[in-house]
């Protein structure tokens, strides 16, 4: 029996039940397998792929939507894929119109794009809007203590993270915020005179500890919670920083992080990101947007 087209192979949603096979497809193009990653974005996102009759993913993609279910007010695409075999044939491109056919019509959608995935966002409408900075090393304490203080988040907090995030990410993220408890190894918070000015997370991949999302009143509180993150973990830190925060970035490289390389924020539907970039330094991870 022949085997179908691939423009014949159907695009369907994905589950939480589809974790290995979306592990393997990250394997398969030489990405860490990263399943502890994709686990949270297809318990809080939608997952799209299409299944290769010979076992495995063709392709797949996660949407995730921020706002309400009925009427998202941002939606950040990741994780888009192709299997090697099937490279260079198109499949990217035709996941990637039905995301944005199903979503973007009524929808603003983001991505972080990298150089080799640019062209083919732009091809499909997306627009440049900014550039993130990945930033990777073991953290080196040192100079001046911070006046800041922090302290591990506690449940009571959550409530206040979440109306702190929609303030600064400009959007409700309340189904990602509130699974930061279990997904990340910390979650510390910024507090003065009891008022939560900021938080920050570190959750695992691979060998490295990710700070992410990193929501600040200013640069010295985003040191400090990245301080206080680095001072309870022995693993590589790993961040991606909006270019904007130059002082972030060069305090972060003075501590032992170096860059990694960058990645473009691109829009489509609006001509920029929501909320305020001045408070938010890093995303959860630049999969969910």
């Amino acid at each position: 029996m022949s085997t179908p087209a691939l423009a014949a192979l159907p695009i369907r949603r994905l589950t939480p039940r589809d974790l290995v096979a979306c592990a393997d497809l990250s394997e398969d193009r030489g990405w860490p397998r990263e399943e502890h990653k994709w686990g949270l974005l297809l318990a809080a996102g939608k997952g799209y792929g299409i299944d290769d009759p010979d076992g495995g993913l063709v392709s797949a993609c996660v949407v995730t939507q921020y706002g309400t279910d009925y009427r998202p007010d941002l939606c950040g695409i990741g994780m888009v894929l192709v299997a090697e075999r099937h490279a260079r044939q198109g499949v990217g491109r035709r996941l990637m119109r039905h995301v944005v056919a199903e979503t973007g019509t009524t929808t603003p959608l983001t991505l972080y794009a990298t150089p080799y995935g640019r062209p083919l966002y732009e091809e499909l409408g997306f627009k440049v809007s900014g550039s993130a900075e990945m930033v990777r090393g073991h953290f080196t304490p040192g100079g001046p203590a911070s006046a800041v203080a922090t302290r591990p988040a506690t449940g009571e907090d959550l409530a206040a993270l979440v109306r702190l995030d929609a303030e600064v990410f400009g959007a409700d993220r309340t189904h990602m915020i509130t699974r930061l408890p279990a997904f990340a190894d910390q979650l510390r918070v910024a507090e003065e005179d009891g008022r939560i000015t900021g938080y920050a997370a570190a959750w695992p991949n691979m060998n490295t500890h990710v700070v992410g999302p990193l929501i600040a009143r200013d640069t010295e509180t985003a040191k400090a919670l990245v301080a206080s993150l680095a001072a309870h973990t022995h693993r590589p830190l790993r961040t991606d920083v909006d270019v904007r925060h130059e002082g972030l970035l060069s305090w972060l490289k003075d501590r032992g992080l170096a860059s990694v390389g960058f990645n473009a924020v691109m829009t489509y539907g609006i001509p920029d990101l929501p909320g305020d970039w001045t408070r938010r330094f890093a995303p959860v991870t630049v999969a969910a947007g």
